[in-house]
């Protein structure tokens, strides 16, 4: 990864585990990531691969007392979050570093007009009085599409579209520098998704905010992201230029080639799909070496006992994998 920049977010060797009666739940293990200004960045990978996890680390989020973060740095502008006062964190959320959750149902408080939990955060941010905030907030569900007099409605009066608009709403109010969009459009039928998705990037551009797209649909990554992040198993497996993930001749990442397989192929006529063959490992009982390397159609001994590192097979373009022990590796 480049070094050279100056990134908004820098994520260094990150390493988070869940706690529970189950066993120890190895969610991120040893995870870099890097965000530019004005950058949108998309986060690859199956569910359960620890990619909402690596975002409420971001935030300090992390549920107390069974996850925590074991080794690694989270740098926000430079500065530590990891060691980050509670009290500093609740300045950061919001204001500086804003997110929208998966399910916009369950991301709304159900005994609060959507007006006033817009307010609530841009005057515990932005300190105005409780007129101006309500001002600002009418202005802010105008520019997601939202009648202003409609901020008197609960969320049970709003369709799952325009729960989603006052979510981004909401998130957007204090004009953040960093927004992490976990699936933001899984709960909603495809025509209110491809919506959402030219808002937001409207928006974002308006804004001038970074942005982390957590997704499994490589589909959203192409309509707009700059920068590709694959994860597998708590690692990020292949990093690279959107243009260099979805180009099939540049070299790429076993389990990138098996994502971008199993999409249908609407100019060719098959039978069937392409699959990756067998489940994703037990976060309590990782593989030993690469953790891909059971459901590897390239797999050799060395990579059943040793972890590959992250090599740069172009400029800006890593891969964790044996196949490219020859090229330059990352520090």
């Amino acid at each position: 990864m480049d070094n050279e920049k100056k990134n908004l977010l820098e994520i260094r060797d990150l390493t988070v585990e869940y706690h529970t009666n189950g066993g120890v739940v190895h969610a991120v293990n040893g995870l870099n990531l890097e965000v530019a200004p004005k950058e949108t960045l998309g986060f690859v990978g199956e569910t359960g691969a620890g990619k909402t996890t690596t975002a409420l680390s971001i935030l300090n989020l992390l549920p107390h007392p069974q996850g925590k973060v074991i080794s690694g740095s989270i740098k926000y502008n430079g500065e530590e979050i990891l060691n980050k006062s509670n009290k500093d964190m609740t300045r950061i959320r919001g204001e500086k570093i804003s997110m929208i959750f998966q399910d916009p149902m369950t991301s709304l408080n159900p005994v609060m007009t959507v007006g006033d939990q817009i307010a609530e955060g841009i005057r515990l941010h932005d300190h105005l009085s409780k007129a101006d905030a309500h001002k600002k907030a009418l202005e802010m569900l105008k520019t997601v599409g939202i009648r202003p007099e409609r901020a008197s409605d609960y969320p049970h009066q709003f369709s799952g579209g325009m729960k989603q608009r006052v979510v981004i709403a909401i998130a957007l109010a204090c004009n953040p520098e960093l927004l992490i969009a976990d699936e933001p459009t899984t709960a909603l039928d495809v025509t209110i998704q491809a919506q959402m998705l030219e808002l937001m990037k409207g928006l974002k551009d308006q804004y001038d905010t970074s942005m982390i797209m957590i997704t499994h649909d490589l589909g959203i990554v192409a309509e707009i992201c700059d920068k590709v992040a694959i994860m597998y198993a708590g690692n990020v497996v292949e990093y690279g230029d959107k243009v260099d993930i979805f180009t099939p001749e540049k070299p790429h990442h076993p389990y990138t080639v098996g994502l971008f397989d199993s999409i249908p192929d609407i100019y060719h006529e098959q039978e069937e799909l392409k699959i990756i063959k067998g489940l994703t490992p037990d976060p309590t009982d990782l593989p030993s070496g690469c953790t891909f390397h059971p459901r590897c159609p390239y797999a050799c001994e060395k990579c059943s006992k040793q972890m590959p590192k992250h090599l740069e097979v172009e400029p800006g373009h890593t891969i964790s994998c044996h196949r490219f022990d020859d090229t330059k590796e990352v520090k």
